[in-house]
């Protein structure tokens, strides 16, 4: 069978592998185990990440009323991510395939050394024909710190592996252009860039995911337009993997459409790393026209009215126009002094060079 993707960020919903009373659904996991372990014997590289911790470590410890919602969280996830990679490694280890666990935080990707390593690391996972399971660390996450959830991460995993595609698998077909509820909606099959769908999205989260479809639209349209396509197809169908991955079948999913333009490794950083921004550059009207045009161009300091915030060389900082609108993020030449003293002069290098920036 030819493969429409040779290498695969797979995103496992709560909702796939969460049953009615939201505990651990193994035969499902089952089932997506041995579609990816055809996939990967077939030459397809695969990132597997995954939710379902919490859900099993519900299953194991149950409901306490002694403790609020985040010591349960924390606790759910502590033991029931030690009970789910164990599942994942055993049903993996019927097919003679190893698996390997990369629990993350969203601070990991705050800085350029740690992304890094953490790329690094899955790189010699997947050279040595491992998969990678990748969570979020829920137990030391705390709330302003964490991803929105998974989608988010798996985006981040997708995008600083260079991944050809990412799977979202959720428990619906994918986008709809109305309520899924409703029999006369249909799921949109295909969005290219620039569609808006905004209207569509239903901003309910999942019944036990923390995101919801909006979450998914936002993350999928910034990782298309990375080159990388993005599909959100329901999970909890037999075969879909390997329907999706199949050139000759058609299948019911939502598919956001790559862009044709290449994004280099650190503008893919860059481009996730708003969260972390140390400061922010606010430029004057002309500078934002000029960044926002069709060229590629510098932000140079003549064109830079206030600098907010204390930053070292090399930091993350944002970009704001005039009407304290967001243009984009960017990795600055100097720190805060500096940038200060140069400010609205003329004939300088650059405050932020057009390789190492990224707009909205």
């Amino acid at each position: 069978m030819s493969h429409r993707f040779k290498k695969i960020a797979v995103k496992i919903g709560s909702n796939v592998l969460t049953r009615v009373d939201g505990t651990l659904d193994i035969t499902r996991m089952s089932a997506l185990v041995d579609q990816i372990s055809q996939l990967h014997k077939k030459g397809v590289e695969i990132v597997m990440v995954s939710s379902g911790a919490v859900a099993s470590g519900r299953s194991v410890m149950g409901i306490s009323k002694k403790m609020d919602v985040v010591d349960q969280r924390q606790l759910f996830s502590a033991v029931g991510q030690a009970k789910l990679i164990n599942h994942y490694y055993d049903l993996f280890r019927e097919h003679g395939i190893t698996v390997g666990q990369v629990l993350t935080t969203k601070e990991n990707f705050g800085s350029r050394r740690h992304y890094l390593n953490q790329r690094n690391c899955m790189r010699i996972m997947l050279d040595n024909k491992v998969i990678p399971i990748v969570n979020e660390n829920d137990a030391v996450s705390v709330s302003e710190l964490m991803f929105t959830d998974n989608d988010e991460l798996s985006g981040l995993i997708a995008s600083m592996m260079d991944m050809e595609a990412l799977i979202i698998l959720s428990n619906i077909d994918g986008i709809f252009n109305g309520s899924p509820s409703n029999p006369e909606s249909k799921v949109i099959r295909q969005i290219e860039k620039g569609q808006d769908v905004a209207d569509f999205i239903q901003s309910t989260k999942s019944t036990f995911g923390r995101g919801g479809m909006l979450t998914k639209t936002t993350i999928a349209r910034k990782i298309a337009d990375e080159g990388i396509d993005v599909i959100i197809a329901n999970g909890k169908r037999d075969g879909i993997l390997l329907q999706l991955l199949d050139k000759k079948q058609d299948v019911v999913c939502t598919r956001f459409v790559a862009s044709p333009a290449e994004v280099s490794s650190v503008k893919k950083w860059i481009a996730h790393s708003e969260g972390f921004a140390k400061g922010e550059i606010h430029v004057n009207e002309n500078a934002a026209k000029a960044l926002t045009g069709d060229k590629a161009v510098s932000l140079l300091p003549i064109g830079a009215t206030e600098i907010v915030g204390d930053f070292e060389k090399d930091d993350i900082i944002r970009i704001i126009d005039p009407q304290g609108v967001l243009l984009g993020v960017g990795k600055v030449q100097y720190n805060s002094l500096r940038s200060r003293e140069l400010l609205g002069k003329k004939n300088q290098k650059p405050l932020v060079h057009c390789d190492y920036l990224y707009l909205e």
